[in-house]
C-alpha cells in the first residue's frame, strides 16, 4: 500500500496555513477599513515613497505588476489613491495618496501593528525574533535564486 505524503509537515503547507491565518487576522481587525492585506501594502509603501510609479510600487509590494493596476483602481475609486500621468512618460503612472488615503493609512498602521501581534501570539520573544530572522531568510534566498535564474 502506498504511503502518502505527509503534508502537515510540509513546509509549504505550513506556509500556506500560517497565510491563511494571518490573512483572516488581518481581515478581521481591519474590517472597519475594507481593505485588503496587499491594498495595505500599495497604501503604505505610497505614503513611504509619494510619487512613485506603479511598476516600482509593485516591486517593492511584491505584486504582480500587471495585477497591481486593479488593486490601484479600487484604491482610486475609494478615494485614496491619485494616479497622474508622468510629464516625460505619459504612460509612466505617478501614484499619490489623498488626504483621505493619507488619514486612512495612518488609522491602518495602528490597527495593523495589533495584527502582527496576534500573528505571532504563540510564540514568545525568542521564538517571534527567530521566526521574523529565518522567514527573511527564506524569501530573500529565494527572491535571490529568482533574480539570478531571470
Amino acid at each position: 500500500m502506498a504511503q502518502s505524503f505527509d503534508f502537515k509537515h510540509a513546509p509549504g503547507h505550513l506556509i500556506r496555513r500560517a497565510h491563511q491565518f494571518a490573512v483572516a487576522v488581518f481581515m478581521e481587525e481591519t474590517a472597519d477599513f475594507d481593505v485588503t492585506p496587499v491594498q495595505f501594502a500599495i497604501l503604505n509603501a505610497v505614503m513611504d515613497a509619494p510619487g512613485v510609479d506603479q511598476v516600482t510600487l509593485a516591486s517593492q509590494v511584491a505584486f504582480d505588476a500587471a495585477t497591481s493596476g486593479s488593486v490601484i483602481g479600487r484604491l482610486e475609486a475609494k478615494g485614496w489613491i491619485r494616479r497622474v500621468p508622468d510629464e516625460l512618460d505619459r504612460r509612466r503612472k505617478l501614484l499619490w495618496l489623498t488626504a483621505d488615503g493619507e488619514a486612512a493609512a495612518k488609522k491602518m498602521k495602528r490597527v495593523v501593528g495589533k495584527v502582527q501581534s496576534r500573528i505571532l501570539g504563540p510564540l514568545d520573544a525568542g521564538e517571534r525574533e527567530q521566526l521574523l530572522a529565518l522567514l527573511g531568510k527564506l524569501v530573500s534566498g529565494h527572491e535571490g535564486a529568482q533574480e539570478s535564474s531571470g
